[in-house]
């Protein structure tokens, strides 16, 4: 992670050029039929590689960037709420772009589309698989073939997460900060319509222990420091559909600048390595669908009639859910009641 560019804000990666994301918790949809989009339950704990030089394994401390930790099967989705500018956002799973399903490239392609655009794309919940459908982003472990990257590529070398970001080129910035300028002028002239409930408010689970507290005492670590397990790396597979659009770009590649505004690489680790990197209590477990619905908490639906949905990415088309290779694991699906 290149430290110029990436900040850690909370839980928040700042990208430069004003892009924001967070990781955010989410239930688990079933693996066959298409449904709403999942609610948001609270953001993963982000930390840096470089301040647990000590305890992460070698691999994590050559490539850098930032950790979060998950579960097995747990699902997340990528908020980019809070983003200030426009910009393109590379995402990869295991250096496979979400969007294309070509292998990780560093620079912004139009044919095909290899990112999403950003303020328009306000969240991002999995592969770009389908017309008007997307495959929910699912952790499982590398070396069972289940990831995104290893059905694509046939190897699982990478895992994680990857992101890069382009801001605007400097003629196409200050058009658009002009533009900007002139909507926040009418904008200020004119009554401000009511405010929906927004898809992603972190809904509260039911009590658990807080997380992020110093862990209960690990055993005393060998002779020579503390131990660097060979980590239990995780990277992303996908579980069920849901509709959402992945948005075509309308503008020139042009536009866009040459440079990244910032790069990371996002490593996902189990709950116990998390807890002996850090010291830190990782999340409590997963709340389940069954819990969600007796609580009558809302689910949702989006739709931006301005915007253009990408074609599927051909390669992401035939990506296999993760039941498919860990079988069931004996969660009924409980349905939303209606409304």
């Amino acid at each position: 992670m290149a430290a110029s560019a990436v900040r850690v804000d909370g839980n928040s990666l700042l990208l430069g050029g004003g892009v924001r994301v967070r990781f955010i918790r989410t239930l688990r949809l079933p693996e066959s039929g298409t449904h709403q989009l999942p609610p948001g339950l609270g953001e993963f704990p982000v930390r840096r590689v470089e301040d647990h030089l000590g305890t992460v394994p070698r691999q994590m401390c050559e490539r850098g960037g930032v950790m979060l930790p998950v579960y097995l099967r747990e699902a997340m989705w990528l908020s980019f709420a809070g983003s200030s500018e426009p910009a393109a956002l590379q995402v990869g799973v295991g250096k496979v772009c979400a969007v294309s399903g070509k292998k990780w490239r560093g620079t912004l392609t139009r044919k095909p589309q290899n990112y999403v655009v950003l303020p328009r794309q306000p969240w991002l919940d999995g592969i770009n698989s389908g017309k008007g459908t997307v495959r929910q982003f699912v952790a499982v472990p590398l070396g069972l073939g289940a990831t995104v990257e290893g059905q694509v590529t046939g190897e699982e070398t990478w895992g994680g997460v990857q992101l890069q970001a382009f801001g605007l080129s400097g003629a196409a910035l200050a058009a658009w900060r002009e533009e900007e300028r002139a909507r926040a002028e009418r904008a200020a002239r004119a009554p401000a319509p009511a405010q929906p409930l927004a898809y992603g408010a972190p809904m509260p689970p039911p009590a658990a222990p807080a997380y992020g507290a110093p862990a209960a005492p690990a055993a005393p670590a060998a002779p020579g420091g503390p131990p660097r397990a060979r980590s239990a790396a995780m990277g992303l597979g996908v579980g069920g559909s849901m509709r959402q659009e992945v948005y075509r770009d309308d503008r020139r590649l042009s536009d866009w600048a040459d440079e990244p505004s910032g790069r990371v690489f996002v490593h996902l680790v189990t709950p116990p390595e998390w807890r002996r990197i850090t010291g830190e209590e990782p999340p409590p477990s997963p709340v389940d669908r069954a819990a969600y619905t007796r609580a009558g908490l809302p689910w949702y639906e989006y739709y931006d009639e301005g915007a253009a949905d990408l074609a599927p990415a051909d390669t992401l088309s035939g990506v296999q859910p993760v039941g498919d290779w860990l079988g069931d694991d004996h969660d009924p699906w409980q349905p939303p009641a209606p409304g």
